[in-house]
């Protein structure tokens, strides 16, 4: 679906050729008895065999005990892009993460291109077993699939993000763009990156982005991501304004007149509720 919806949008009267869809060969029995009849090389073995998907970004493991739900997945011996949380040191590792304009710049202080970036990350969280997940998807045509993902990287990376967006955007811009990334996801997902809403969407987020500078400290320790700071220029965190001590910006008294207008409507409905009887 992605391959193909790619293919019609950048040259539409290119004719697609997808074997899957027109050989003979029905599972994956069939495809290992076909690789061995013609002295194809495997990696995997009849009891080996989990569909995986791999790249820079993350490494989906499917099939196996992965078809029953009930089943417990089979960790040890089976992650490549790192160990698990069991497996990690008993010393935490503490990490920074430089953005500029939501952008990653670099790691620990030292500007990386964004490959390199990634794949430094990876090799931090793999090793404290950070990023692995067992989900149960709800594919394009409908079909629920299970499957273990290592995305150690793209892990810490989301999670610092985010921590810097709470510090730099306001509350509303944060929450909309919360909501629409499940609608940006679901077309990523189902193939439509090159769709005229997936462009606007991604204009939007690029406007919200401009204050999104700053360091993220981070916390790897056993599969966890812990805060620990974060820094900058465009802050909103106001400390006089968000103490618990005295200060002589905020008057308390305001909120008798705040609550009393913002809990109108409430008070309008509970008394229709209580007239009425329901």
């Amino acid at each position: 679906m992605r391959f193909e919806l790619a293919v019609k949008a950048l040259a539409p009267d290119m004719p697609v050729i997808a074997p899957w869809r027109i050989w003979d060969i029905k599972g994956r029995d069939e495809e290992i008895d076909y690789a061995e009849a013609h002295n194809i090389p495997l990696k995997i073995s009849r009891e080996t065999n989990y569909s995986k998907d791999k790249n820079m970004w993350h490494l989906s493991h499917e099939g196996l005990e992965l078809e029953d739900p009930a089943n417990e997945p089979k960790y040890a011996g089976n992650m490549e892009m790192g160990v698990t949380p069991e497996e990690a040191p008993d010393e935490g590792e503490y990490i920074s993460i430089d953005f500029e304009k939501g952008v990653p710049v670099a790691v620990n202080g030292q500007k990386m291109d964004p490959v390199d970036l990634v794949w430094k990350l990876n090799e931090l969280g793999g090793k404290h077993g950070v990023g692995i997940i067992d989900i149960v998807e709800n594919r394009l045509v409908g079909i629920k699939c299970r499957g273990v993902y290592e995305t150690p990287g793209g892990t810490i990376l989301y999670h610092a993000h985010e921590m810097l967006e709470q510090l730099c955007l306001d509350k509303a811009t944060q929450h909309y763009k919360q909501r629409m990334a499940l609608e940006y996801a679901d077309l990523v997902y189902n193939g439509q990156w090159f769709s005229p809403l997936r462009e606007a969407m991604t204009a939007f987020c690029e406007k919200t982005q401009r204050t999104v500078t700053g360091t993220v400290k981070l916390k790897l320790y056993k599969g966890n991501i812990i805060g620990a700071g974060m820094t900058s220029p465009y802050s909103l965190y106001d400390p006089e304004i968000a103490t618990f001590d005295e200060d002589n910006v905020y008057d308390q008294t305001w909120a008798d007149g705040f609550i009393t207008l913002y809990g109108l409507p409430t008070k309008v409905y509970a008394k229709m509720k209580a007239k009425n009887g329901i």
